[in-house]
């Protein structure tokens, strides 16, 4: 009998914690302001005043997902930008920027200073809404929907 509440235990925290982990997921979380190391800053564009800078893999079924969102927005929204680094092969890239899972956007500045990241596939207009005093000398906002 006791391994049956055991069971029940352990079941229940597993469920706790995949709600828990479930909810981040697509959460923008604010940056401290630190500098991508020197290899990634020269992805940033220094015309841009946000790059998207998505870290992933290359068997990441959710980093397709959120490719073809990165760049449809930064198409349409004047002075963002996408790249895509794929950590695959650059373990400690991922480990230096504190990356354990992927897709995770980071959104840095012109100068290569993280402003926010994302876990997971990022909310199209919650990440949309967190980028906006960010690009609001960028330009106009072409239709982003």
């Amino acid at each position: 009998m006791t391994g049956v509440w055991v069971l029940i235990g352990t079941l229940a925290v597993a469920g706790v914690v995949g709600i828990l982990w479930r909810r981040r997921q697509g959460r923008v979380r604010t940056a401290k302001g630190i500098m991508l190391p020197a290899e990634l800053r020269e992805l940033v564009d220094p015309d841009s005043p946000v790059t998207l800078l998505q870290i992933s893999t290359t068997f990441c079924a959710p980093c397709r997902h959120t490719r073809i969102l990165l760049a449809d927005l930064a198409e349409k929204v004047d002075g963002l930008r996408h790249v895509d680094f794929d950590v695959t092969n650059h373990p400690e890239v991922a480990s230096s920027l504190g990356v354990l899972s992927t897709p995770t956007t980071l959104a840095v500045d012109s100068r290569g200073v993280e402003l926010m990241r994302v876990g997971g596939v990022p909310k199209r207009d919650t990440l949309l809404d967190a980028l906006r005093p960010h690009l609001r000398h960028a330009g106009t906002e072409r239709d982003t929907r």
